[in-house]
């Protein structure tokens, strides 16, 4: 089965591309391939309409709180969200977010998904520091047009599958809260650079397979990428192999998933947690 690990950002560019790794599934063997970078949105609408079978671990929200939607008054369908959202253009959305924030009391104007508190990911209304807002925003839209099947949210081509991914869930489960990524060619350490090291050992020496299920192959050059984006793109992959693994039990999905919000694919996700 061909697996694809997806490292999405809002603002695909030279120095910030969308990072794609293309991995083999035999068995329970994950073996990391061709490592591609698109610095444009066209390239990974091309992607996505691949003729399958495949399954994509996207590192993207595909929704918002459900809580956010109905004070909102958007539509209670995931499908009809997203394209509310879209139908705002980038900076509407931006301004939408914004003045939901300002009338909201302190310590209630972000939500967070059932998922996103499961998994210890952040709002998916977030537009500064990791603006995982406008991932949403540049990403849902373009699942909903490929017509990709996204588990619990869209019934689309079987063939193209679509999950999605926080590769910071897997890491924390393995090295903890050590950075391991860094951006900004200033703030790069040694110190992160033995992160990524750990993490990778950590992983090919078996982690993935008693956590995940699934063994892993891989090249260490993946750890010589400061931004952590290539390597973020091998954990996006394992999770999506994970789903695949589970495709006869909903890929995986938590027992209390919400089709409107969707869900982080990993199996933290499983277990059923209180809404905030």
């Amino acid at each position: 089965m061909r697996i694809y690990g997806i490292d999405f950002t809002s603002t695909p560019r030279r120095g910030k591309p969308i990072t794609c790794l293309e991995c083999t599934l035999t068995g329970a063997h994950l073996v990391a391939g061709e490592l591609s970078t698109w610095v444009d949105f066209a390239s990974f609408e091309v992607a996505l309409r691949r003729p399958g079978p495949w399954i994509a671990g996207i590192d993207a929200p595909f929704g918002q709180a459900r809580r956010f939607i109905e004070t909102m008054g958007w539509p209670l369908s995931w499908a009809e969200s997203v394209h509310h959202a879209e139908s705002l253009g980038r900076a509407g959305f931006r301004a939408a977010l914004d003045g939901y924030r300002g009338r909201r009391p302190a310590g209630d104007k972000e939500h967070r998904r059932k998922t996103d508190i499961a998994t210890g990911a952040i709002s998916p209304q977030k537009l500064y520091g990791t603006p995982v807002a406008l991932m949403f925003f540049e990403c849902a839209p373009r699942l909903c047009a490929a017509g990709v099947t996204v588990p619990g949210l869209q019934a689309g081509d079987p063939q193209r599958i679509v999950v999605e991914a926080y590769p910071g869930v897997l890491a924390r489960g393995l090295i903890g809260r050590r950075v391991y990524k860094q951006h900004s060619r200033d703030k790069q350490s040694p110190a992160q650079a033995l992160a990524r090291r750990d993490l990778f050992d950590t992983l090919l020496g078996g982690a993935a397979q008693s956590r995940y299920g699934v063994r892993v192959s891989a090249s260490e050059a993946l750890i010589d990428d400061p931004s952590g984006d290539q390597l973020d793109a091998l954990l996006c992959a394992i999770q999506a192999a994970w789903a695949w693994t589970r495709r006869d039990q909903g890929f995986g999905a938590p027992v209390d998933l919400d089709p409107l919000e969707g869900w982080i694919c990993d199996p933290v996700a499983r277990t059923p947690r209180v809404s905030q």
